[in-house]
């Protein structure tokens, strides 16, 4: 049963962002890279918000400051990946197909906005994974048992709000809307302090929460690139 636990909350959780990768990622090399370099700046990040956390000694037992110092350099950090792929975007024109296509900032900010969500989902998920697999069940005496496959729904929550927050925060600070801008820090300090109401076994709220935010979120950024009630009808229907 554990076993099976661990890879039905792997699938859970990063089945859709391995399909996103496959399909819209993995055939160019580029993207690729990208995707790790934004992998590589979230690391940093929480490198950094580790290093403040240990630093301020006297608020090392306040989980909600270690929270909110990592939200904020967490953007800071987006905001530095904004930077470098503007800087080398004419390198990249030349070098990749993506040159050809008129969207291909939303693009790069899709890719560097998943490859921030996949290793966020992957840091959140891999020590609880690791426990899943026995040799005891969690919650069999005491907590909550289905606490694994929730952790393994709110790390794919974070995953995708990661990427659509990329997508809305490089448009916005392409065109200066400090109005989007604010909507994704603010977002992502809600959506991360809701989880603290896991530790009162809180998951229906803490989960629900999340996941209206995230369809909020996806909704403006489909809106950023472009996309309408048109366009999503003719993604349905497949035409």
């Amino acid at each position: 049963m554990t076993v099976v636990e661990f890879f039905g909350c792997s699938f859970l959780a990063f089945g859709p962002p391995l399909a996103m990768f496959s399909l819209t990622i993995a055939h160019d090399p580029i993207r690729i890279i990208i995707l790790i370099a934004a992998s590589f700046c979230w690391l940093v990040s929480l490198l950094l918000s580790s290093t403040v956390w240990f630093a301020v000694y006297t608020l090392r037992d306040k989980l909600v400051f270690g929270l909110i110092c990592s939200v904020f350099i967490q953007e800071a950090f987006r905001y530095l990946m904004y930077r470098l792929l503007r800087k080398t975007e004419r390198g990249l024109q030349e070098v990749t197909e993506i040159a050809r296509i008129s969207d291909y900032k939303h693009i790069l900010s899709y890719v560097a906005g998943l490859g921030f969500g996949i290793i966020s989902g992957a840091f959140s998920l891999v020590n609880i994974l690791a426990d899943s697999v026995g040799p005891a069940t969690v919650g069999l005496t005491s907590g909550s048992n289905i606490f694994i496959v929730i952790s393994a729904a709110q790390s794919l929550c974070m995953i995708l709000l990661h990427t659509f927050w990329g997508v809305i925060f490089f448009n916005a600070c392409d065109l200066k809307n400090y109005y989007h801008i604010a909507y994704v820090v603010v977002s992502h300090l809600f959506v991360s302090g809701i989880t603290l109401l896991n530790s009162q076994e809180l998951y229906a709220v803490s989960l629900i929460a999340s996941y209206i935010v995230m369809m909020i979120t996806c909704v403006i950024a489909f809106r950023v690139v472009g996309g309408n009630v048109a366009s999503f009808r003719k993604f349905v229907t497949c035409k």
